[in-house]
């Protein structure tokens, strides 16, 4: 395959074989990955073609020059979240470990709701204790790995650390629910 600075470009210009040849290799694995998620077939046909879409549409805009992972990756990324949207807009419901571990760059979401969103992210961080808050901050803003965080925060057992993360994880997630 053609190394990924190089199909970025091609992306870029909107060379429509480069843009087949990624439709059509991740399209199989797409929909072996999603089949978990209990969309019909139609709906995940929509959502893998919106999820191409939105590669290409980020990949114009210069949002994937700097990529840290594959594009297979990260096309799949998009489509995780897209799935997650609609399955919140059915009321059905997502596995708690499945969150825990999604990362997405995405921009087809509105700026006040993530303005709304980051509003109470931001206050329930305020109502969490000092220890949640350093760990989690060391653990997804700084991304420092939960051996440097045991030897930062003294913890003598890196499975005490990982309860503990865990309880600050759900900790937080309960209080912006509220």
């Amino acid at each position: 395959m053609i190394n990924a600075p190089n199909l970025i470009e091609q992306l870029k210009t909107g060379d429509e074989k480069t843009i087949r040849k990624i439709y059509e290799e991740n399209k199989n694995g797409f929909f072996l990955f999603a089949s978990r998620y209990n969309l019909d077939k139609d709906e995940l046909t929509d959502v893998y073609q919106d999820a191409v879409i939105a590669l290409l549409e980020n990949a114009k805009k210069g949002k994937i020059d700097e990529l840290k992972s594959s594009l297979t990756t990260y096309l799949f990324g998009i489509g995780k979240f897209m799935i997650f949207q609609r399955l919140k807009k059915k009321n059905k419901t997502i596995p708690s470990d499945e969150i825990e571990h999604f990362e997405f760059e995405y921009d087809d979401y509105s700026e006040d709701e993530i303005n709304i969103q980051l509003i109470s992210l931001r206050e329930s961080l305020k109502k969490l204790g000092e220890q949640c808050l350093k760990v989690l901050t060391l653990f997804y803003y700084e991304e420092k790995k939960l051996d440097e965080i045991q030897s930062l925060l003294g913890y003598t057992n890196k499975d005490v650390l990982k309860s503990q993360k865990s309880r600050c994880l759900k900790q937080l997630k309960d209080l912006t629910k509220k």
